[in-house]
């Protein structure tokens, strides 16, 4: 049986490059999305089935792509690629954080808890942690597994940013890795979150959208498909 792992990102230059990287590709509307469906080859020779995708912004958009993906694909991984702001000093713009630990910013878990998977915070798969990190070590990348806060509003400027570090401990800051990995949990899905640090959150986001992303996003996106490589 081929293996179908799911790829999302939030902003279309974080899927380009690997919806263009696989094979026998074709292009499906459902739920809102544009899915991305082909294949894709790991080193030992197994063809994998990827479907990739484009959620949109927040944790909503993040959440329902998730969920979509899951119930139709039924995938044995679900790994989120794109772009966050940096929050620790001692890495640097284009550096990796792997999302080890994953918090909401904006979300009461006392009262999210009480229901499945019953946990305040949320973690990507060990496994896929260690077989990102082989690959970040192999393509020169200097990075962490880190903490990862996620809130539906954009962070900018040092009294909000120092408000994160101290609210949650994150290393970088983003609007869809939490709800991604609250999904996946509540599934049962093995998940990794991926984020290349774009910015140090000191820009006012009607500065930063006239930013070009894709040299961010593609060092995302060329980890998940080194990632693809080795499984």
């Amino acid at each position: 049986m081929v293996r179908t792992v799911a790829i999302i990102g939030a902003m279309d230059e974080e899927v380009a490059l690997i919806a263009k990287s696989l094979e026998n590709a074709t292009e499906t509307l459902e739920a809102g999305l544009t899915v991305t469906s082909g294949d894709y080859d790991t080193a030992a020779g197994e063809r994998l089935h990827v479907v990739a995708t484009v959620a949109g912004m927040g944790t909503v958009n993040a959440a329902s792509t998730t969920q979509h993906l899951i119930d139709v694909y039924q995938p044995e991984a679900v790994i989120f690629s794109g772009i966050a702001g940096n929050l620790n000093t001692h890495l640097h713009i284009n550096d990796v954080v792997l999302g080890g630990t994953l918090r909401y910013l904006d979300t009461d878990m006392r009262l999210i808890a009480q229901s499945a998977p019953k946990t305040e915070e949320f973690f990507s798969d060990p496994h896929l942690l260690d077989v990102a990190d082989h690959a970040l070590n192999d393509m020169g990348i200097t990075h962490i597994v880190g903490i990862i806060a996620t809130g539906n509003y954009f962070v900018e400027g040092h009294e909000n940013t120092s408000r994160v570090i101290r609210e949650t401990g994150a290393d970088a800051v983003e609007m869809e890795g939490a709800a991604v990995a609250h999904v996946a949990a509540r599934n049962e899905v093995p998940v990794l979150v991926i984020r290349a640090l774009s910015d140090n959150a000191d820009t006012e986001y009607e500065t930063f959208k006239e930013f070009d992303i894709s040299e961010y996003a593609d060092t995302a996106a060329r980890l998940v498909l080194n990632i693809l490589r080795r499984l």
